[in-house]
Order: structure tokens, then sequence, then C-alpha cells
């Protein structure tokens, strides 16, 4: 068995994945895991105690396509004049998928910022993998300005404090200009009545992470 503790974030995505396609998206592939909590496990071994602090960790975001960014980065193959030869930021990015999907799309260029260092080399290694650039880009952004043409975020809204956190900085993007959509498949803290209904998408999940195997998804717009 391998030993978890200090390897390397690449290695250690490339050892608990396989390449795929998303199950939404077969155009797109990433680096995906086959079993959620079984990697959830190994990446609180890996991290010692939690990548959130106090023993608590987060899930691996990075290794599964979820409901919101499927829809999101659908969207964006389905529309593409969106992001053509715009910049694009996919904030929260997990996989990278979005940020893929605005790659492919067109984009003039697409940052990927995530917080966790193996979503960090999953976003690296997804990005190879369908020959586009995402320049990542790490750290907890929600404090400042978006800068940016386009701000797309899927699933960003699974708890209240992410959720006041995440509108403030919507709120100051689309202030300065920018577009910013948002994937949804009906979170609790999902600030509907401050949104646009855009689209809606019928997405295959992973029944382990959701409660569906098909989960009714919404691209919604920031007015």
């Amino acid at each position: 068995m391998d030993t978890v503790a200090g390897m390397d974030p690449e290695a250690f995505v490339r050892a608990h994945t396989a390449v795929a396609a998303s199950p939404f998206l077969p155009q797109i592939r990433l680096h995906m895991a086959a079993d959620a909590f079984a990697l959830w496990e190994r990446t609180e071994e890996e991290l010692g105690g939690g990548a959130l602090g106090g023993g608590v960790s987060a899930p691996p975001f990075w290794a599964f396509p979820w409901a919101g960014g499927q829809a999101l980065a659908r969207y964006l193959l389905d529309y593409p004049e969106t992001v053509r030869g715009r910049t694009v930021l996919d904030l929260a990015a997990g996989s990278g998928l979005v940020g893929i999907a605005a790659a492919l799309a067109g984009a003039a260029t697409v940052a990927a910022n995530e917080i966790d260092r193996h979503a960090e080399a999953a976003i690296a290694l997804n990005a190879r993998l369908n020959d586009v650039k995402l320049d990542v880009l790490a750290g907890d952004l929600l404090d400042g300005d978006a800068g940016t043409e386009v701000v797309l975020a899927g699933d960003v809204f699974y708890s209240r404090e992410m959720a006041d956190r995440m509108i403030g900085y919507l709120d100051r993007a689309r202030a300065a200009g920018a577009v910013v959509l948002v994937g949804d498949p009906g979170r609790a803290y999902l600030p509907r009545q401050r949104l646009i209904h855009v689209v809606e998408y019928e997405v295959p999940v992973v029944r382990a992470l959701e409660d569906a195997a098909v989960k009714r998804v919404t691209v919604w717009r920031l007015p």
C-alpha cells in the first residue's frame, strides 16, 4: 500500500483516480475517484487531521464532477458566446471542469481558483488531459475583487457561511461589470430571490454524494 502522508499532491491525485469521461459532458475527461468516502478517508490521512483545521476535512471536491458544475459546463459548451474571447474565473473550481469547458468554448484566458492543494493538482492534470490552458489561482479570493469579465461558480452554496461570503464576492464582481453565472442543484443556501433563471438540465450525478442518480440543475445569472 502506498504511503499517503506527505505524498506529492499530483501523485496523490493520480494514485486515487482514473481517467474517465464526465457523465454529462462526454467530450471532457477528468481524473475521477471511484469511491467518494474511501477517498475522503485517504485525504484525511494525507492531511493529518483535516484540510479545514480542527480535525475537520473537506470532501474531495476535485475528484468528482458535481451537479452544478456539470450544468454550468454544459451551458458554456451549448452557448460558447457566453465566454468566447473573454477573461474568465472558475471560482471554487474543484476538478476544473467548468474552467475546462470555458477554455473549450473559446475564452481568452481562464483562471481556476481553489484553496485545496489536491484540487490545484487535479486542475492542472485535467487541463493537460483536455489540452487546454488553465491558470491555477491558489488561495481564498472571497474578500477581494474578481477583476475578470466572467465569473463562474458551480455548487458553491452548500453552507450558510460559504453562501454569505460567496454572494458578497459575486455582488462585487457584478458591480464591476462581470457576467456572473451560477450552477446549482437546489442547495439549501442558494439565494434564489437574488438570481435570474437561465436554463435547467437533468444531470447524472454520483449517487453516493447526492440523494438521487439524476438531479435537476439550474444555471442562474446574477442581474
